[in-house]
């Protein structure tokens, strides 16, 4: 098959995909002046799409004027996973996931710095997590928000903690340094837990779901009353949804 040409035209558009796209995990910031090498670009050229850029949040700048790439890209790579059959996929292991802990289980995305509930499965307790497909929660003070912290390069951490951390209740994580203390014990372990840091008498557990190429592309969890996620079980069920994400990871592809 023949390669797709660009249209007569789009230069520009063309250059400025190519900044973004020279950005790596090895590379997360780079100067004008690297950009503008690794592109062949002259830096008049560089400067004026990096600001175009930069206008629309496709990148920022950190605190030595580094590029890197912006929250809208974050964004975008959210929106490109739920319009993929994600919750198809991965819709029965949350039942099978309710079904065997009577808790509420939620598949959860990345979006615009929140994250977002895109499926879920009720428990069957009377008294349960009651969480809603659409519903935004704070990154910081969730289960899957921590798992996916937990594994993003510090810099796609520190554009989404940008803003000062919000205090939900007395258990809530506002100090920064704490937080990264708290996600250095989510990485050891595998998985994250929250006891009442959104929700007083609230608690769940997640773990980072990745797809065949070991790109983390959402957080499943499970959730219900502090009563009865204590830190024992919420460890056990640690270990169970590390295991349901390992199997619904060779299923991603192509989903």
């Amino acid at each position: 098959m023949d390669a797709v040409r660009a249209p007569v035209g789009t230069q520009a558009v063309l250059r400025a995909i190519g900044l973004l796209k020279a950005f790596s995990q090895d590379q997360p910031a780079m100067t004008l002046g690297e950009l503008c090498t690794a592109e062949g670009l002259s830096k008049t050229t560089g400067h004026r799409l990096l600001a175009a850029l930069e206008s629309e949040g496709l990148v920022g700048r950190d605190t030595r004027g580094r590029y890197r790439l912006g929250s809208t890209v974050i964004a975008l790579g959210a929106r490109a996973v739920r319009s993929h059959d994600l919750r198809a996929v991965v819709q029965p292991t949350l039942e099978e996931l309710a079904r065997e802990t009577g808790e509420t289980a939620t598949l959860e995305v990345l979006s615009e710095g929140e994250m977002l509930i895109v499926a879920e499965v009720a428990g069957r307790h009377l008294v349960t997590a009651a969480p809603e497909i659409g519903t935004r929660w704070p990154v910081y003070a969730t289960s899957t928000g921590k798992a996916l912290l937990a594994v993003l390069p510090r810099s796609e951490r520190g554009l989404l903690l940008e803003a000062s951390l919000a205090r939900f209740t007395e258990a809530t994580i506002t100090d920064p340094a704490e937080l990264e203390r708290d996600l250095e014990r989510v990485r050891d372990r595998g998985y994250a837990t929250v006891i009442g840091e959104l929700e007083v008498g609230a608690a769940a557990v997640a773990v980072v779901l990745r797809d065949p190429a070991g790109d983390a592309v959402a957080a499943i969890s499970i959730g219900g009353p502090a009563s009865r996620l204590t830190r024992r079980r919420l460890a056990a069920l640690g270990k169970t949804l590390r295991r349901a994400a390992a199997r619904l990871s060779s299923r991603l592809e192509g989903a």
